[in-house]
């Protein structure tokens, strides 16, 4: 979240600043170049600019939404993989009973790790192999059933077992950090660049300058969504932990 506001505030300040520049740069320019000939230029020119900075953060804030929304639909469905693996040793019978526990265990660890303190479950911040997917998966490998119900319902519990820890996987493969840093530099030069030429042909007044604000905190904003977008286990934009909650609400019932 520290680095989506700070990314956020440079950009304010950087468009506001261009913009607030270029009504000085105005004051002290001859008045050839601000003919209408040379406004037209300039327009024609930053308005190409501006179009290619919409158009990109457009499609940047809509690869971001669409990342977020599958790792919410990820975790949604790890969740419900969890409950389903509960169900499973339970039906298999009392000889599981350490293995839930266990599971129980190892889902409160993730939700402290992921949404507590925002550490991602697995990474090597704290990480404890005991309590993880691999520990309770080698347990039920252990199990020696003796029915056909049992021989199914171990099958089941190992394959949603896999389930979940494709899933964990998944959510460090594509945590965080997916928008590249020249991509920052990029839009926020192209940014600068655009509101530096409203300022250079725009009067200095109250009106204007709330209405270049307005339009910085715009763009601030929308880079600043970008980046929630991109931390969706982190920040003031981040996937629930309801789905979670729920199931460890449920287990061992």
């Amino acid at each position: 979240m520290t680095n989506a506001i700070g990314v956020g505030a440079i950009t304010f300040l950087f468009t506001f600043g261009a913009a607030w520049l270029g009504t000085v740069i105005r004051a002290g320019l001859p008045p050839t170049h601000l003919q209408k000939e040379s406004q037209d230029v300039v327009r024609l020119g930053m308005g190409l600019v501006a179009t290619m900075t919409a158009l990109l953060l457009g499609l940047v804030t809509a690869a971001a939404k669409s990342t977020f929304d599958s790792q919410d639909t990820t975790v949604r469905n790890s969740a419900v993989n969890i409950l389903s693996l509960d169900r499973a040793l339970a039906r298999y019978g009392p000889e599981t009973k350490n293995i839930r526990s266990l599971l129980r265990e190892s889902v409160a660890y993730r939700l402290e790790t992921l949404w507590a303190t925002g550490v991602p479950a697995g990474s090597h911040a704290g990480f404890r192999p005991r309590i993880g997917a691999e520990a309770i998966e080698d347990q039920i490998l252990q199990l020696t059933p003796t029915t056909e119900p049992q021989r199914w319902f171990r099958s089941q519990a190992l394959s949603f077992t896999q389930d979940i820890l494709k899933t964990r996987w998944f959510i460090f493969s594509s945590e965080k950090n997916s928008v590249p840093t020249a991509f920052l530099f990029v839009v926020i030069a192209w940014l600068t660049a655009t509101f530096a030429s409203f300022g250079l042909f725009a009067p200095r007044n109250t009106t204007v300058t709330i209405a270049f604000a307005v339009a910085a905190l715009s763009v601030a904003a929308a880079v600043f969504l970008i980046l929630e977008l991109d931390s969706p286990f982190d920040g003031l934009i981040r996937i629930t932990s309801g789905y979670f909650q729920y199931a460890l609400e449920n287990l061992g019932k």
